[in-house]
């Protein structure tokens, strides 16, 4: 077959509803899962973030927005009775889950306390904000 011939790989947009998230996860907590002996994961709340537990580690989760848009596909046939394959647009996702570790889990669920007293009352930016 020539390459004049080739017409490359028909891609179609058929976005689910489903909202997908990619979690970034450390080396140590990737090693830690594709173990022979996987941990039990908790999912916490706390005042500043939701927390993901092991055994022995806490880590804060923290959405980071990403330049480029990441694209999930899948493989799509459209006609059952052509055997001609093509890649599905399933998903496009613009933000990660980041794992922080967090080296004092006790403070971070403790509570925040009362709000400080900035001195920033009034400002134009507040005003600003306020009416928006």
């Amino acid at each position: 077959m020539s390459s004049s011939q080739t017409r490359g790989v028909p891609l179609f947009n058929l976005p689910d509803d489903v909202g997908y998230r990619l979690i970034e996860l450390p080396p140590e907590l990737q090693t830690l899962l594709e173990s022979d002996q996987a941990p039990v994961l908790t999912l916490e709340s706390s005042p500043s973030s939701a927390l993901l537990r092991t055994a022995d580690k806490t880590y804060a989760l923290r959405q980071k927005n990403t330049s480029n848009a990441l694209i999930i596909l899948k493989p799509h046939t459209p006609d059952p009775s052509n055997p001609e394959e093509g890649m599905a647009l399933i998903s496009t996702i613009k933000e990660t889950v980041d794992l922080e570790a967090v080296k004092d889990p006790a403070a971070v669920l403790e509570p925040a306390g009362p709000a400080k007293n900035t001195g920033s009352k009034g400002k134009w930016h507040e005003r600003f904000g306020r009416n928006r």
